[in-house]
């Protein structure tokens, strides 16, 4: 039976206009560095301010098999 560890990453969305903005090229850099690392993307989510939908955190869940 495979046993599985996981990573959480939060990225905070800068700006103020358009409910805030995350930077693909450092998005990019992190989850290829994670890639690298044997950790696989599992899924990404954004969290809003009600009652406005402005986006304020982008979080990022990998895993990867327990060594």
């Amino acid at each position: 039976m495979t046993r599985w560890e996981y990573k959480t990453i939060k990225l905070t969305a800068k700006g103020f206009f358009a409910g805030g903005k995350v930077d693909e090229r450092e998005l990019d850099t992190l989850m290829n560095n994670f890639g690298d690392q044997g950790w696989e993307l599992v899924a990404a989510f954004d969290t809003n301010q009600w009652p406005d939908g402005i986006t304020r955190d982008v979080f990022v869940l990998f895993k990867r098999p327990k060594s």
